[in-house]
């Protein structure tokens, strides 16, 4: 008689690092076992993690990868409640995603992020000004990278200011690793019911803000549903503030710990958009993965067979840094040949659909930053800076800047 041996699981907490420190284990994963099965700290059972650029790539397009598949499954996940809505664009399939994402994007066309810049101009030189009455030295984290966001996306959105801090609070409750299930149930529900209430406004009597954008967009006879319009609302209101929140310190800590490519750029700035995108492929900004899709029957994928029904997980993070992708890929290289497509805004079906309002931000951003403040410097030195843990996002949570 034989027994069955029991599948190794590898458990990964994809614990708080130094700084931006790009995690060893992603590193030993993707060269030792590039398709491994891990637990983590929240959900039931295992899931696959894969690591590698090309089998990444493979699972976030192939339609045999099912995200819709997991809704209702507690699947191995890095916070207390899974962070997407049930019915959220981020968990559909193919015809159904389609169908919504044609709607979404016209909220982004060239033409609609060409209308937003002013407004994001606008915010910038305000918060710039606050950083130039309040230092040197001044914090960055504070005075602009915790606002810039937040009041943007609130303004496209047309999101009434005396709301704005609470929409804040209830993101940073959702997207905690420990404030427990409850919390992070009611912050959940919590937006659901006040986007519900705004997208149902806005339906009766739209305006020019994004919100009624999405709510006027139609696919011949299509328009969004109010449960479609509110969740596509809240989503657009978590991703577009709560990431480049974290990613525009990141930035310029990034920047002011690299004084060789610092001063590169500023001596060339036409390889400010390069240089951006280098970063956003360089930066670890985030802990552990994102959100898991089911394999719908069995495949093969970088020699292991998964089975219909595996949870897989995908690491943006570990592709971005690739050997086999990106020629030396822990420099920091503004002047990278030939760069390959970084998986910071996702990619393939699920790719992030407000990835141009994003750009548009750092973008105005780092020009004004690096216009309007001279000298440009860390006011402390860089191991003085103090880094947020508690949540799945790395960022520092002061950053004191001096010009």
């Amino acid at each position: 008689m034989t027994t069955e041996t029991q599948p190794r699981v590898r458990h990964c907490p994809f614990g708080h690092l130094e700084a931006l420190e790009f995690d060893p284990l992603l590193r030993q994963l993707r060269k030792e076992e590039p398709v491994i099965r891990i637990s983590m700290p929240h959900g039931r059972g295992w899931a696959w993690l894969v690591t590698r650029y090309d089998d990444v790539r493979t699972v976030v397009t192939d339609h045999r990868f099912s995200r819709a598949a997991g809704i209702g499954r507690d699947l191995p996940r890095m916070t207390p409640e899974p962070i997407a809505q049930a019915e959220a664009v981020n968990l559909m399939d193919p015809p159904g995603h389609t169908r919504l994402r044609r709607l979404v994007a016209q909220g982004f066309t060239a033409p609609q992020t060409e209308r937003m810049t002013p407004k994001i101009r606008a915010v910038v030189a305000r918060l710039l000004d606050d950083i130039r009455a309040a230092g040197p030295p001044a914090d960055f984290a504070r005075l602009f990278a915790a606002r810039l966001p937040l009041t943007t996306i609130c303004e496209i959105m047309a999101i009434p200011e005396a709301d704005q801090q609470r929409i804040r609070e209830l993101v940073v409750t959702l997207m905690s690793t420990d404030a427990g299930p409850g919390p992070t149930r009611e912050a959940k529900a919590a937006l659901r019911a006040y986007f519900l209430e705004l997208s149902a406004q806005r339906r009766a009597r739209p305006g020019d803000d994004l919100i009624s954008t999405l709510a006027l967009a139609r696919d011949g006879a299509e328009l969004l549903g109010v449960t479609e319009l509110a969740v596509m609302s809240m989503v657009l209101t978590i991703s577009g503030h709560d990431t480049s929140t974290y990613q525009l310190s990141n930035i310029v800590y990034t920047l002011l710990t690299h004084p060789e490519q610092l001063a590169l750029l500023r001596a060339r700035p036409s390889l400010l958009e390069p240089a951006i995108e280098e970063l956003l492929r360089f930066i670890p900004f985030r802990h552990g993965v994102g959100i898991a899709r089911i394999a719908t029957e069995d495949l093969e994928l970088g020699g292991v067979t998964i089975r219909a029904g595996d949870a897989v997980h995908v690491s943006y993070l570990a592709a971005n840094r690739d050997p086999d992708v990106f020629q030396n890929p822990e420099a920091l290289d503004f002047q990278r040949h030939r760069p390959a497509t970084h998986m910071t805004f996702g990619h393939g079906t699920h790719y992030c659909a407000g990835a141009s309002l994003a750009r548009a931000e750092l973008r105005i951003s780092l020009e004004a930053l690096l216009a309007g403040f001279p000298g440009l410097r860390l006011a402390v030195p860089p191991e003085e800076v103090p880094w947020h843990t508690g949540s799945i996002w790395r960022y520092p949570e002061r950053l004191p800047i001096a010009w």
